[in-house]
């Protein structure tokens, strides 16, 4: 460290003092005009230099403490100013939010009155009325809100008088149509509907309270900005006020000692890092790694849990199928029961397999189908299920519509393919196509559809099949190859 020389401590002085009294005292002739006898005769100068130093000392103290109190005016004055400006910039924010509310509430009672005026007109049911009165008194009430919270030199106050001419011409428009529907002249009112004058009137509303929407809510902004703007400008003014007190109290050895101190501490803490980020960056991939090992068996328990529930689901419809005696309910449930098993073999899958992401289609659909042929001929269908299906993997939740489409395709074919129980097959082939994607086909030798036949059954089945098929981006095309049909999906696939 070094001292500043301009300002020399008392013990500096006294060696300087001694120094030269021992150059004033050694032996030689004495020098004329020079004091011989006393060892500090020339000291005054010295003494001097010390009085002047404490002076500058006393008056760096002073100029502190002046310097510190001239602060805390500035952080009081500044304090009081910016909590005067929040106030004000608090009560501009809630008289502009009060407006936004009331131009939104006028508008939202308008749209009423006139959901109101529209259902009466077109049904005639004077049920569709009730809100009317409400909304309409709400909104004039509203009006007069609005007119007296705008001040007098906002922007939009001039457009305020026509916005009371617009909505009481609106209001008397509904008004006139509601009176003659009520007296039974509906062609009337129907004509001063179609002349569109209340859809003119309710542009331009929507367009003045729009209008008063968005300048609320930029006044909003601005204001937050300024609050802002105010808060970080006290920060500032409060630390730079500080900076100066700290300035003026600390000294400069000090400070040169705490940043030395704070270079040290920092260039360590900046080696040891060095020395253990490779250790910090294996335990972190490790963390990592655990983390997705939970994160994989918490997805696999999560698939188990709702297979289990689809299967809980499945017999408990079941159940209810075997309490039923009307056949159109024991069937729609039995379609039910088949719908779930397929959805829910999807999440035995998952949870059997090491991939979440996609599904292997040969696996999924064979045992769906196979549990499907099985529940087809406890039904009491005689056809036989043929399935080739190639190794295709496909997105999760596209799989699971594929096999809800494939499910309903092959019931229709059990059951109207081969009406009085008549031996057959059902062929379901999947093959691979090229451009990734993939061609599924559903055919029986059966009695065929006829072009212009009505779906057999309910028709929900076909709704579901044209679902799904919308779901995967594609459609279902249906071959007549006499005899027989042919039901034909082609899908993207997944990557193997």
């Amino acid at each position: 460290m070094q001292r500043h020389r301009d300002v020399p401590g008392a013990s500096e002085v006294i060696s300087i003092a001694q120094r030269g009294n021992f150059w004033l005292n050694r032996p030689g002739p004495p020098k004329v005009g020079h004091c011989t006898s006393a060892p500090f005769c020339y000291t005054q100068p010295f003494e001097s230099w010390l009085m002047f130093g404490r002076s500058r000392l006393a008056l760096g103290v002073g100029a502190g403490l002046t310097i510190g109190f001239l602060a805390l005016i500035v952080i009081v004055g500044a304090t009081i100013w910016l909590v005067e400006r929040g106030n004000s910039l608090y009560e501009q924010s809630a008289l502009q939010r009060s407006i936004r509310i009331v131009a939104v509430d006028l508008r939202d009672h308008l749209r009423t009155a006139e959901s109101s005026q529209r259902g009466f007109l077109l049904t005639g049911n004077e049920i569709y009325l009730a809100p009317y009165d409400t909304a309409k008194t709400r909104a004039r009430q509203e009006l007069d809100d609005l007119g007296r919270m705008i001040a007098p030199d906002a922007p939009n106050r001039a457009m305020l008088p026509r916005l009371s001419e617009a909505v009481a011409e609106k209001i008397a428009e509904m008004d006139n149509t509601i009176a003659l529907k009520s007296a039974g002249r509906d062609a009337d009112a129907m004509a001063l509907v179609q002349k569109n004058r209340g859809k003119t009137l309710m542009d331009e509303i929507n367009v003045f309270l729009y209008g008063a929407i968005l300048t609320a809510d930029e006044s909003g902004t601005l204001h937050g900005a300024e609050h802002q703007h105010n808060a970080s400008l006290l920060r500032w003014i409060s630390a730079g006020a500080a900076v100066v007190i700290v300035l003026v109290v600390l000294v400069v050895a000090f400070t040169v000692y705490r940043n030395g101190q704070d270079l040290k501490q920092a260039r360590d803490e900046v080696q040891a890092i060095n020395l253990t980020l490779e250790e910090r960056v294996k335990a972190r991939t490790a963390d990592l790694a655990q983390a997705r090992e939970r994160a994989e068996v918490l997805l696999t328990e999560v698939n188990h849990r709702v297979a289990n529930s689809l299967q809980l689901v499945a017999v408990l419809v079941r159940m209810q199928l075997r309490s039923v005696t009307d056949t159109a309910a024991k069937d729609a449930l039995l379609e039910t029961e088949s719908r779930i098993n397929a959805i829910s073999l999807i999440h035995k899958s998952l949870y059997t397999s090491g991939d979440v992401t996609s599904v292997a289609l040969d696996d999924y659909l064979g045992a769906m189908l196979g549990n499907l042929e099985t529940a087809m001929r406890k039904d009491g269908h005689t056809a036989i299920l043929k399935c080739y299906l190639e190794p295709i993997s496909l997105r999760t939740d596209a799989s699971v519509s594929l096999g809800v489409a494939v499910q309903e395709l092959v019931t229709n074919a059990f059951k109207y393919a081969y009406p009085d129980d008549k031996p057959g097959e059902v062929r379901v082939r999947l093959k691979r196509l090229d451009d990734d994607k993939a061609e599924l086909t559903v055919e029986d030798d059966g009695v065929g559809i006829a072009p212009d036949a009505s779906p057999a059954g309910t028709g929900l089945g076909s709704k579901i099949v044209r679902t799904m098929a919308s779901s995967l981006q594609t459609h279902v095309e249906y071959i007549n190859r006499a005899p027989g049909t042919l039901a034909r999906l082609v899908l993207k696939t997944a990557t193997a």
